[in-house]
């Protein structure tokens, strides 16, 4: 089979064609710009349509949906799947997606669920998944130890840097508006298995806030302007306010360590690390650290965050917030531990601190069922399946 893979600066793109050549199929590649238009971009999609046609390929495959891809796919006849990583994606909701040459794969239940409702028969449910045969090929030994063991680590944005701060484009709301957000956000922070911010921005609520920034819905778009203000505005904002809280009370009693790419000095008890490199030091990481928190972006309604499988699949113990597609496929207290409040946290942090054991079973548990069911070769397997009847 012919295949081309749609590149850009996404995660996995090794590990996912290495799953397509293990298949004995071709794999080539073109490379998006993605500071370039990727919806109704007719330039770029009349050269993807040539270029498909010329080498007759068999499929086309992105990591994340691009409508202008699907435009050419669709003008050549060409199956296109598209396996979503992003949460939230606005271009999930361009009416390309309905495109009959479509198979768009999608990690969150909730929002798969929320595609079929708006009536769109090209989306499916398939969970991430993580290249666990490269990270067994990373060596271990006692200076790794030295550099990464830790007792508590979190790696990952605060969503309080500059660029994740959207709810400040909010703040001319009058005060009552002001008050009613501020408060469903409180109430959305604590609340674990349910996202409820889009049902809470009622008609009168979103009047209000198109004075202050009005939403111009996409030319191609279905998206509705209370989904974009709840997952890219509120969504944000609360996981700022809720990463800064977990991790402060964590580290008032438990050695904490952080790595991010900005500093924070309103987490005096943090050890921030700085950045660290997906390809190989996060892994370390992960497997070192005898607890690895998973705080979700509430934008991600019942999914498991692409950090869940790289823990995982590390070797690492993963203690993730409550979402509901773990149970799916994961045992609590088996092959993983979640929380659905700040006092559960606490105490399961204190109990895998003191049961060595069995934190390293569950550790071990996790880590051999993604190595059997959660690899890049075991969802390349699903998506040909579903675009080819294999």
């Amino acid at each position: 089979m012919r295949i081309l893979y749609i590149l850009w600066e996404s995660y996995g793109t090794e590990g996912i064609i290495k799953a397509f050549r293990d298949r004995g199929d071709a794999v080539d590649s073109w490379r998006l710009d993605r500071t370039q238009d990727m919806r109704l971009n007719n330039p770029l999609a009349e050269k993807l349509i040539r270029h498909i046609a010329e080498n007759k390929y068999d499929m086309v495959f992105s990591y994340n949906y691009f409508p202008v891809v699907s435009l050419a796919c669709n003008a050549c006849k060409v199956r296109y799947a598209a396996w979503i990583y992003d949460s939230p994606l606005v271009a999930l909701y361009s009416n390309t997606i309905n495109f009959p040459y479509n198979y768009v794969f999608v990690f969150d239940r909730g929002t798969y669920y929320d595609l079929v409702q708006q009536g769109v028969n090209t989306v499916y449910y398939l969970p991430l998944a993580c290249d666990v045969e490269k990270y067994d090929s990373y060596p271990m030994d006692d200076s790794i130890h030295e550099i990464y063991d830790r007792q508590v680590t979190f790696v990952g944005s605060t969503y309080m840097e500059r660029k994740n701060q959207l709810y400040k484009k909010l703040q001319g709301v009058n005060p009552y508006v002001r008050g009613y957000l501020e408060g469903i956000m409180q109430a959305q922070k604590d609340i674990y298995g349910e996202v409820l911010l889009e049902k809470m921005l009622t008609p009168e609520i979103m009047e209000e806030i198109d004075k202050v920034n009005h939403y111009q819905q996409n030319v191609d778009g279905f998206e509705r302007s209370s989904w974009v203000f709840a997952h890219y505005h509120l969504s944000r904002h609360i996981a700022g306010l809720q990463r800064r809280e977990i991790l402060g009370m964590v580290s008032e009693k438990y050695p904490t360590t952080l790595y991010t790419y900005e500093k924070t000095p309103w987490l005096p008890n943090i050890e921030n690390r700085g950045t660290v490199g997906y390809n190989k030091e996060a892994i370390y990481v992960f497997r070192c650290s005898k607890i690895n928190l998973n705080i979700t972006l509430k934008s991600i309604i019942t999914g498991i965050p692409l950090r869940a499988f790289e823990i995982m699949g590390s070797g690492g113990f993963l203690l993730s917030n409550y979402q509901a597609d773990f149970l799916d496929y994961f045992v609590p207290g088996e092959d993983f531990a979640y929380f659905d409040s700040n006092e559960d946290l606490m105490a399961k942090i204190e109990y895998y601190l003191t049961h060595e054991k069995e934190r390293q079973e569950v550790a071990r548990n996790g880590y051999e069922k993604v190595k059997k069911y959660h690899t890049y070769r075991n969802r390349v397997e699903e998506i040909i399946g579903t675009l080819f009847g294999e």
